[in-house]
């Protein structure tokens, strides 16, 4: 007898491992970070760091994201990207330019639904965010994020990976485990990352 569920199942898993293989590569950048640091030996300088944030917030903003949104795509603090804004002329001026580019062809935020929403969406979820601060800061409200979820078994899938990414490792013994995380951190928290003073 044919099992018209099988198929059904299997779709399931592969789309579950999709999206695990997607939230993974979403919430590993400062290990990557770090691989592509150790060639040139050391940490970067705060100064290079810094300009490689605001360039990531220039390529938030310019595909239409808010500040809330641009600041969780380049990995920092809100209110460390609103402190360099007023500090900083040449990099508000650009924010601002970058913005209205967005906005000339049409992709201010709310109006048009993108994969730099669903990536901030993702990233806030997995960093510990709830699902409706998540969606607020990618620019959807409660009922749109419901409907587009409802919609998409693909954004369900990678939703529940965010999630699971999120969730502290077991307490107890598991053999052939990583090496266990301290008791109580999540996977995809905030991390520190080292940097060298400029004035040095």
């Amino acid at each position: 007898m044919y099992d018209s569920k099988r198929p059904v199942d299997q779709a399931d898993e592969e789309s579950a491992a999709q999206a695990d293989r997607v939230v993974h590569w979403l919430t590993s950048r400062l290990e990557v970070e770090q691989a592509l640091q150790a060639p040139l030996g050391g940490v970067p300088l705060e100064r290079d760091d810094r300009i490689a944030r605001m360039a990531d917030v220039l390529q938030a903003t310019a595909q239409g994201l808010g500040l809330p949104a641009a600041a969780v795509w380049a990995g920092i603090p809100e209110h460390i990207l609103k402190n360099w804004l007023a500090n900083d002329s040449d990099f508000a001026d650009a924010v601002g330019a970058a913005t209205a580019l967005a906005t000339a062809h049409g992709l201010q935020q709310g109006r048009r639904r993108t994969g730099a929403a669903i990536r901030v969406m993702l990233v806030a979820l997995s960093s510990g965010r709830g699902w409706q601060a998540a969606a607020e800061i990618a620019g959807f409200t409660a009922h749109q994020f419901r409907q587009l979820r409802k919609a998409s078994p693909s954004l369900a899938a990678l939703t529940d990976s965010a999630r699971r990414a999120r969730l502290p490792k077991p307490r107890h013994f598991v053999p052939n485990s990583h090496k266990p995380r301290r008791p109580g951190k999540a996977k995809g928290a905030t991390s520190f990352r080292l940097v060298q003073r400029d004035d040095q």
